[in-house]
């Protein structure tokens, strides 16, 4: 990290051991038709597409995730049901599942389904960013407190370098949103804004 004149500081990141991870920017969390809109969510979509665009000008990496769920999911579960507290929400198939329009033109390096708030959890993203040597992950998407903070977190755990983007991250509550951020920033990764962000 080095300073820059006005004191605030930029971040410079390799792009062969950078990736952007795009979190659960799908039309369920960010279009006003969504089963689980947030005006926050929606109001991330340009930044998310300003990095990925930042990213594969850089040749680094971008991985999207999406979220995906079937009816018969939490069925049979013990103690973990997002239905019970969410209700049905990007369902194998569905509009609601798919990623939002602006990102689909897009292509990714890697568009992994997650069932989990975590990313890392039963998927195949740990392997395929380790055998690409990518140790700097730039994490951005939705939800602040949830699928995006529980992603970070398993990363770190995983010795990746975990940095969320804190004007590219959506939220439904503005004291969620800053709650991750804090909690990411003091236990387990660090936190830029887009425009500190460089590759070189």
């Amino acid at each position: 990290m080095a300073t820059i004149p006005n004191g605030e500081t930029t971040m410079t990141f390799e792009p062969d051991r950078t990736a952007v991870v795009v979190v659960d920017m799908q039309n369920g969390f960010c279009h006003p038709e969504g089963s689980l809109y947030a005006p926050a969510s929606e109001d991330a979509i340009e930044p998310c597409v300003d990095l990925v665009d930042r990213a594969r000008e850089a040749d680094a990496t971008v991985v999207y995730t999406r979220d995906v769920h079937t009816d018969e999911q939490f069925e049979d579960a013990h103690y973990y049901d997002e239905f019970e507290r969410w209700g049905e929400h990007v369902l194998e198939g569905s509009w609601d599942a798919e990623l939002i329009e602006q990102l689909q033109s897009r292509e990714p390096d890697l568009a992994i389904e997650k069932h989990t708030y975590d990313a890392f959890h039963e998927t195949q993203l740990d392997g395929w960013l380790s055998a690409r040597g990518i140790d700097d992950l730039l994490i951005c998407g939705t939800l602040a407190n949830v699928c995006v903070l529980h992603t970070a977190a398993s990363a770190g755990l995983r010795d990746y370098r975990p940095i969320l983007v804190e004007d590219a991250v959506g939220f439904i509550e503005d004291d969620h949103r800053e709650y991750a951020l804090d909690h990411a920033d003091w236990l387990f990764g660090e936190l830029t804004d887009r425009e500190s962000i460089t590759f070189a």
